[in-house]
């Protein structure tokens, strides 16, 4: 009997920019000729049915007039279409079209199409490169960056799927003006859990700024742009596979992803993201971690967001809490959750461990109060 020992050690550089700015189309085919991707000469454009007439078909006509090779592949808006079925359907119609290992995506949209997306690019001729075109303003402070791409099942949220990162990543604020207002709503959640764990000035710079935000003014929101990207990245750059630390950025997801699915997405992923985040901090206050007006702190200001704290009427709670056991954070059948301390930090419960087990019977507890 022999052994050999296949030597593999790398060192691998993913960073990346990341341009935050105003109507970014021509400057990401300026990147294009300057070698962002290299010297590949085709691109798969890929969107969602409701960005596609606003910004995907200007790229594409950029991408053309260019000289390059270039196709849009369309799916249906919405959270539904983050799926297995979608990935393949983009797979599928990249080989029909000849797309080989010498192509690139190009992302344009909100959170489902960067992670659907980004999870193709990575499993796509054993990996190609992508860019990452972010229209909305839950993009931009989550999905769009960070390099987490993924697809739900029934069975589970965000287990399917892989850590890829793109060459770049564009934050379109342009974009927000086109968006309906309740998207912009929903987009605030994850820029509220931003403050939430990790900046208690921010938090305090929105309480003083939402309605600014809201009306998208540019420098405000230039301003909450880049501060989601450093928040986010001070977590990233030290535990980009979700080791131990990366799990902050789940805060009130436990219950947001669940509830989001249980409405049927009726619930956009902020409305349900801002339920979640008023599950945690009661949680929090009954573990004494959070002060009663520190609750109440951070549901008023996702209400001034005109975000839900609240759990629809029509939610089943029972069928709720099942679902709670889909999220990625459950460990040997034992929910976990992360938790906000104060306001601006989440506990540590232990060496590099940011979730703690929380019982069935806690959790609908919870539920039950709201």
């Amino acid at each position: 009997m022999s052994t050999y020992r296949v030597e593999l050690v790398r060192t691998v550089d993913d960073s990346y920019n990341i341009e935050i700015g105003f109507g970014l189309e021509k400057q990401l085919i300026e990147d294009l000729r300057a070698g962002l991707a290299g010297n590949i000469k085709r691109f798969a454009v890929v969107t969602d049915s409701n960005v596609k007439p606003l910004y995907a078909d200007r790229i594409y006509e950029g991408l053309v007039k260019a000289g390059y090779g270039a196709d849009v592949i369309t799916f249906e808006a919405g959270e539904k279409s983050k799926t297995r079925q979608t990935k393949e359907f983009i797979e599928d119609t990249m080989l029909a079209k000849g797309y080989r290992r010498d192509c690139c995506i190009i992302a344009v949209g909100g959170g489902v199409v960067t992670d659907v997306a980004g999870f193709v690019a990575g499993t796509y001729g054993r990996g190609v490169p992508f860019i990452n075109y972010a229209t909305t303003l839950l993009a931009a402070a989550d999905a769009s960056i960070g390099g987490k791409t993924a697809v739900d099942t029934p069975l589970a949220t965000n287990l399917i799927g892989l850590f890829n990162q793109p060459r770049k990543v564009y934050i379109d604020i342009a974009a927000w003006r086109t968006l309906p207002k309740r998207e912009i709503y929903s987009g605030m959640a994850e820029t509220i859990k931003h403050a939430c764990l990790a900046d208690g000035d921010f938090f305090d710079y929105l309480e003083k700024n939402m309605e600014r935000v809201l009306d998208i003014d540019e420098e405000t929101c230039e301003y909450i742009a880049k501060r989601n990207c450093e928040i986010k990245y001070n977590v990233v750059m030290k535990d980009e596979r979700e080791s131990g630390l990366r799990e902050v950025l789940n805060l009130g997801h436990t219950v947001g992803r669940a509830i989001e699915t249980v409405s049927g997405y009726r619930l956009l992923h902020g409305e349900a993201v801002a339920i979640g985040l008023s599950a945690q901090a009661r949680l929090a206050r009954r573990r004494g971690y959070m002060s009663a007006d520190e609750v109440e702190r951070v549901e008023k200001l996702l209400l001034r967001a005109k975000l839900p704290t609240a759990i629809p009427d029509y939610i089943d709670r029972g069928e709720l809490v099942k679902k709670l056991y889909t999220d990625k954070k459950v460990k040997d059948g034992c929910l976990r959750f992360v938790l906000e301390k104060g306001i601006g930090g989440v506990v540590c419960f232990g060496d590099n461990v940011y979730s703690t087990p929380v019982s069935e019977e806690e959790a609908a507890e919870i539920i039950k109060e709201m």
